[in-house]
């Protein structure tokens, strides 16, 4: 297991503070807390965040997303189990996620403007570079997700 390389709060707290701060905004948005969820889900398993995945599940659960849900949401485009907004909202999580790959295709753009309004598409953006920018935070210092006791070694 790879170790914490530093305490990023503790290092710079008034970066931290701005980022709690963009965080605490998304809440207020148009975007549903189980759809956020959902999203901030797929983005860290794009990003192998062991510690936002750790962190987000039970909060999408809480949410309302279903079990099934999180547990199919790696291969979600062959899942019947997403509804048209869920699957717009995912290929654009993943086409801005993986942009350097993607480019943000039209069909994307265009599948996510058909189910979303225009405030809705800006501020799902919002939501998927906010928790891009927690994964890359998590990742990039390692950041460990307390180890559930029946797993423990």
């Amino acid at each position: 297991m790879m170790s914490t390389r530093l305490n990023y709060y503790r290092a710079s707290p008034a970066a931290m503070k701005a980022m709690m701060a963009i965080e605490e905004a998304t809440k207020g948005l148009s975007i549903p807390l189980a759809l956020r969820e959902l999203v901030k889900m797929r983005v860290s398993q794009i990003n192998g965040c062991a510690y936002c995945l750790n962190m987000h599940a039970p909060d999408a659960r809480a949410a309302g997303v279903s079990q099934q849900k999180l547990d199919v949401l790696a291969a979600w485009r062959e899942s019947p189990a997403f509804d048209a907004r869920e699957r717009a909202a995912l290929a654009w999580a993943d086409a801005l996620t993986r942009l350097e790959a993607s480019g943000a295709p039209d069909s994307d753009y265009a599948a996510v403007v058909e189910v979303f309004s225009e405030t809705e598409v800006v501020d799902l953006t919002l939501v998927i570079n906010v928790i891009n920018a927690w994964n890359r935070f998590a990742v990039g210092f390692r950041s460990q997700h307390p180890v559930a006791q029946d797993h423990a070694a």
